[in-house]
């Protein structure tokens, strides 16, 4: 008998897809910088612009996993890149604020694939692999750093203007390349046919708000530094275009390409212990990477003492890179809930906590920038970071307890021991 290939098929083109799709994402991550300067932008402003694209690619999250139940996640997927692909060129013609706005809201559709492709993926695998084949896809996060290998040079050779007439010449090409090398199975199709109103019942679960509030960290963290670190890299340690987005992409590269780790670490020592430890690992690093640069002086026995202290550029680098593999754990380790206690209403839950990740990638650039208009630090978005991570781990220690004190019942697989260990 012929082993079916279907799987692997529709893994390795999805994951290819979902990469071009976070690459375009998170195209103002890069190009957002020359334009910033072309229209003489505040910071504030400037994290709405890079934000923009989040807010509709949260927004859409939902819909789009429940349309991925009913219809099927390849003909949404292709149908959604396509949409994509005259907003992405557009941007080229813009010539002011509201315009790139405008058009980043419906470039910004590319950043629901996720919720189209997680359901898709998962319902082609047992429930033994399913954690690995969602942590490989997850890894197209990893787009978010091929944008920042290969815009700045495509900007160099064509200028800021090139850029979005090349990624929607991509985005098509890959539409087609998925459509081509993917499957549909009838069988992975919802046969309810809820409405909408019914779907969305899976809001009145806690479980479904614990999940939110975490993904909202890891995920919505990520996009946010991801979005944030390249122009961080050229204010504070005076780097260009092409170098800071290099040393950017040294926290966006494990972000997105060792979630594919996060899913086996996760289907090996549970979801809860493996969010748990994530989060104390972005809390150590978010508090130092808090510390702003220090100049004092120190009086003395034999006179003054100058002493500065700050991170420098290898340190703090080292530290962010750290924090990315923390977070790509992370974003993994949360979907593994998903897919043990939803498998029947994948694409409905992963749109509502995708939703809740995405609106924490939107809020965040925009406080960044205004906390730094106001306060004229830039590591104050590590002090922001740093107090959202400290709430999650009060919230998920006294959400756990209750729990871990409940006697005996049937755990879900890989969720209620840990539990008690994380308690």
């Amino acid at each position: 008998m012929s082993t079916d290939r279907r799987p692997l098929a529709v893994l390795v083109s999805s994951t290819f897809a979902f990469t071009i799709c976070f690459a375009i994402w998170m195209m103002f991550a890069v190009l957002g910088i020359p334009i910033k300067a072309k229209l003489g932008l505040n910071e504030t402003e400037f994290g709405l612009l890079v934000a923009t694209p989040v807010l509709s690619g949260a927004l859409v999250r939902v819909p789009l996993g429940i349309w991925t139940d009913r219809y099927g996640g390849r003909i949404v997927f292709f149908t959604l890149m396509l949409a994509c692909a005259l907003p992405i060129y557009l941007i080229g013609y813009a010539t002011q604020y509201w315009q790139f706005l405008v058009l980043g809201l419906f470039v910004g559709l590319a950043g629901g694939s996720f919720s189209v492709g997680t359901p898709y993926v998962a319902r082609w695998f047992g429930k033994e692999r399913r954690g690995l084949a969602m942590g490989i896809f997850g890894a197209g996060n990893s787009g978010s750093a091929l944008t920042k290998f290969v815009a700045p040079a495509i900007i160099a050779t064509l200028g800021w203007q090139g850029l979005p007439t090349v990624y929607a010449l991509v985005m098509v090409a890959t539409a087609l390349l998925f459509w081509f090398g993917t499957y549909s199975d009838p069988a992975h199709k919802s046969a309810s046919g809820e409405s909408f109103a019914a779907q969305m019942r899976v809001l009145k679960d806690p479980r479904v708000w614990r999940y939110c509030q975490y993904y909202s960290v890891v995920f919505g963290g990520y996009v946010a530094l991801a979005l944030w670190m390249t122009k961080y890299y050229v204010g504070e340690y005076g780097f260009g275009l092409k170098q800071a987005a290099l040393l950017a992409a040294c926290f966006s590269l494990p972000g997105g390409v060792l979630r594919a780790l996060g899913g086996w670490i996760s289907d090996r020592f549970g979801a809860y212990k493996v969010t748990w430890y994530v989060m104390w690992v972005c809390w150590v690093c978010f508090f130092i990477l808090s510390y702003p640069q220090t100049t004092m002086t120190v009086k003395t026995v034999t006179g003054p003492l100058d002493l500065h202290l700050g991170l420098g550029p290898v340190a703090f680098t080292s530290l962010l890179f750290v924090v990315g593999v923390a977070m790509a754990i992370g974003k993994a380790s949360v979907f593994r809930f998903i897919a043990d206690d939803y498998s029947d209403n994948i694409g409905a839950v992963s749109g509502v906590v995708g939703l809740a990740g995405g609106l924490g990638g939107f809020v965040l650039p925009i406080l960044f920038g205004a906390i730094l208009d106001v306060t004229g630090i830039r590591s104050s978005a590590f002090m922001l970071l740093y107090g959202a991570v400290c709430v999650s781990l009060v919230w998920m220690h006294f959400s756990f307890k209750p729990q871990a004190a409940t006697p005996a019942r049937a755990p879900a697989p890989g969720s209620a021991a840990p539990l008690r260990k994380a308690a």
